[in-house]
């Protein structure tokens, strides 16, 4: 085991914000902001990893080195020792962080978390314009 943890240094790194439809080139993101998705984990991550018979480690102390506030990458070994690829249909890093976007939207914790939120919005006290300062 400890031979497989040295070599995850050469695995290639994934961080959330590559495929965070909410941020700017600038900021990060690789992929198109159309095909990109808000605000992955990288639990999701490693859950579509998971999916896609991916070997991943999640490195939840590590930071996003232009934000160091975004906490957590994911490392991902594409390709095994003897040069074949895990997934076939998977060759490249690009190629990857697609086929993540396209699944964390589905993920299951995160179609549950959308339906509570929605139904609590329409409760919310109004006020209304006057109650400003008075003249004298």
């Amino acid at each position: 085991m400890d031979g497989q943890i040295s070599n995850i240094k050469k695995w290639n790194i994934l961080y959330p914000v590559y495929m965070n439809s909410k941020k700017t080139i600038a900021e990060g993101r690789r992929i198109s902001a159309s095909k990109a998705c808000d605000n992955p984990t990288c639990v999701e991550i490693g859950d579509c990893c998971n999916h896609l018979k991916i070997p991943f480690a999640i490195e939840i102390d590590k930071a996003y080195p232009r934000d160091f506030m975004q906490r957590g990458r994911v490392r991902v070994l594409l390709k095994k020792d003897d040069g074949t690829l895990y997934n076939p249909n998977i060759s490249s890093k690009k190629q990857l962080m697609l086929r993540i976007a396209e699944l964390v939207p589905r993920h299951p914790g995160r179609t549950k978390k959308q339906e509570p939120a929605a139904s609590t919005s329409g409760a919310g006290p109004s006020k209304s314009g006057k109650g400003g300062k008075k003249k004298r």
